[in-house]
């Protein structure tokens, strides 16, 4: 179908036309050259007045006899007439694959071509998602992790925000089940492949992510939050010159043996290091997290910025070194908000940087892909960004940022970084690919995506905005601690008939101790004073070895619906009166106790 013909001066990389027929922007365009033959280009712009529409193209080059992208040599001429490229022709003039193994990313802009990305080269020569704020960049991220997951490749994700736990769960966004259909994709949850690991105290559905404690000497000192003065660090070699194995516990009693004031401070920095509750002599395995069909998610949601940089260079170096030794199957790590781990140097160094710059010139070569993602582009070491062969780039408008990507990334034009900054939602420029980037209408979600901005104006409009003030205001929140098994497991073991569930309210204080090199948190209720040594059962005892009565649960906030809450009978300073070790601090609570009332019993 002609749709125009070409006006004015051309040159062998641009021209316009004007157009006889309803076209859109990016669409593809084909000419016939008098020495290349056909041309495949494409509209970048359109120009309308009351009389004609005037369409700005460019041009991507045409098929030589040996089937590769080339450009032309010489000029379109002025007169010659414009038609729409076939789908056929697109896909043979710049190469878009079908690929059996391939990450299906969306459809080509303005036509039902699928792009898919190639694993294999994705996934050892590294990808890189760059987008502003709110452009999508989680979201089509989702998109590449639900392809790696159905092609059964371990995944590691670093997600400081906990918005990818939400892919356990099928999308059920009715704007999305209907684009559904016009991607010929369904929904679908990943619940079976997916772990998420973090802090357990911060979150009790997480599994628990403990590092090895086993830490060479360099390690420890890149780990260390402090510099050590020389005179510190003499102390500190002194104390593992004779350690066959270097664990943090083991390292204290060395330094408390040396015969040098110096130690003290070294003590506290390491204890500071041994106290953040991440390292452990029975550390995650890394055959779990790491294993064909499994995706880990590393949630550091709400975990201190600082931490985050030590987990990430310790989970990371140890599972770089183990795949070295092939010890791991091949992996891809996602590491999100990149530039917080791996910052351009001016922006400062981080704990992790040095891991993840040597990940990315180093991991192609032993299988380890990966993949980072950043709103801000020019805050993430440029040498990273070079690495990675295949970027997907959403809407970015900062110029800083614009500068990073076109620095960065080969094949971007001055036409290019305009049009990244006007990308619609839902649309990236995927470079790497072939030969050009391909502007691609990324695909709904198969699962649910859990990184949505919060409507404010949504959730507290004016018109109710004090009337939930108030409603807030009536909730009751209580400190309490939870038994680990909750009244519904209770109903559903007992061997009788329930007719009822008691909760009580017992009033308590946490107090941790002191207790030799360690810390322990007990229990003791403020009725009787006695210590609660099991909070299933409420078992109490008059006095203990306070190692036997620690307890691990936790204090928190919430609304809970009781039966009755006890008064307390006797105060804080009484009932802890009794210890004999140092209170480091103390908490008062309620401990929440069930009680089963049969129905042959209220007969």
């Amino acid at each position: 179908m002609i749709i125009g013909t070409v006006i004015g001066k051309t040159t062998t990389s641009e021209f316009e036309f004007t157009a006889d027929k309803d076209i859109r922007k990016f669409e593809y365009i084909q000419i016939m050259h008098r020495e290349s033959g056909d041309v495949l280009c494409q509209i970048i712009e359109l120009i309308r007045d009351s009389q004609k529409t005037i369409a700005k193209a460019i041009v991507i080059g045409y098929k030589d006899a040996n089937g590769n992208l080339k450009p032309l040599r010489t000029p379109i001429d002025p007169g010659s007439e414009v038609i729409k490229a076939s789908d056929d022709f697109i896909k043979d003039v710049i190469k878009i694959k079908n690929y059996d193994k391939g990450a299906y990313m969306g459809m080509l802009e303005g036509k039902k071509i699928k792009v898919s990305l190639d694993l294999k080269k994705l996934l050892t020569k590294h990808v890189c998602v760059l987008a502003k704020s709110g452009a999508g960049k989680s979201y089509a991220v989702g998109v590449l992790l639900e392809e790696i997951m159905e092609k059964n490749v371990p995944l590691l994700i670093i997600d400081p925000h906990g918005e990818y736990s939400e892919m356990k769960s099928a999308n059920d966004n009715e704007q999305d089940l209907e684009s559904m259909k016009k991607f010929d994709i369904k929904p679908m949850a990943y619940r079976k492949k997916i772990t998420e690991y973090g802090d357990t105290k911060l979150n009790p559905n997480l599994h628990p992510l403990k590092l090895n404690e086993q830490l060479d000497k360099q390690e420890l000192l890149h780990l260390l939050p402090n510099k050590l003065s020389s005179n510190q660090m003499a102390v500190l070699f002194s104390a593992m010159k004779n350690m066959d194995t270097l664990s943090l516990t083991e390292l204290l009693m060395a330094l408390e043996q040396e015969d040098n004031n110096a130690k003290w401070n070294v003590i506290s920095v390491i204890e500071y290091v041994k106290k953040l509750d991440i390292f452990s002599l029975d550390p995650t395995s890394y055959n779990e997290l790491v294993s064909p069909g499994r995706c880990s998610i590393i949630n550091l949601k709400g975990i201190d910025p600082y931490l985050q940089e030590m987990i990430v260079y310790k989970l990371l170096k140890d599972i770089f070194e183990k795949r070295k030794k092939e010890q791991l199957p091949p992996l891809f790590v996602v590491v999100e908000e990149a530039h917080n781990y791996v910052p351009e140097r001016s922006f400062g160094e981080k704990k992790s940087s040095s891991i993840l710059r040597t990940i990315a010139s180093e991991g192609r070569k032993f299988g380890m892909g990966l993949c980072v993602i950043s709103q801000r582009p020019a805050r993430i070491e440029k040498n990273v960004l070079s690495q990675c062969t295949t970027q997907i780039i959403l809407k970015i408008t900062n110029p800083n940022d614009l500068k990073a990507v076109s620095n960065s990334v080969e094949g971007i034009t001055l036409e290019t970084e305009n049009e990244i900054k006007n990308l619609p939602i839902g649309s990236a420029l995927i470079t790497g690919l072939v030969d050009i980037p391909l502007l691609v209408n990324i695909r709904p979600r198969k699962s649910k995506h859990g990184g949505e901005s919060v409507d404010i104006l949504k959730q507290f409009d004016e018109d109710n905005f004090f009337d939930q003030l108030k409603e807030f205001d009536k909730k009751e929140l209580l400190p309490i601690i939870r038994p680990k098994i909750s009244a519904k497991d209770m109903i559903m073991m007992s061997d009788r008939e329930v007719d009822k569930v008691l909760t009580y309210l017992i009033p308590s204080v946490m107090a941790k101790l002191k207790v030799g090199n360690s810390e322990i948190n007990i229990l003791v209720d403020l009725i009787r004073g006695d210590v609660i040594k099991d909070i299933s059962e409420s078992i109490v005892v008059n006095s203990c070895d306070y190692a036997d009565c620690a307890i691990y649960e936790k204090v928190e906030y919430v609304e809970i619906p009781y039966s009755k809450k006890l008064k307390k009978k006797k105060n804080v300073d009484e009932v802890l009166s009794m210890v004999k070790e140092d209170i480091i601090e103390k908490k008062e609570c309620y401990v929440v106790y069930h009680k089963l009332v049969y129905k042959d019993e209220t007969k």
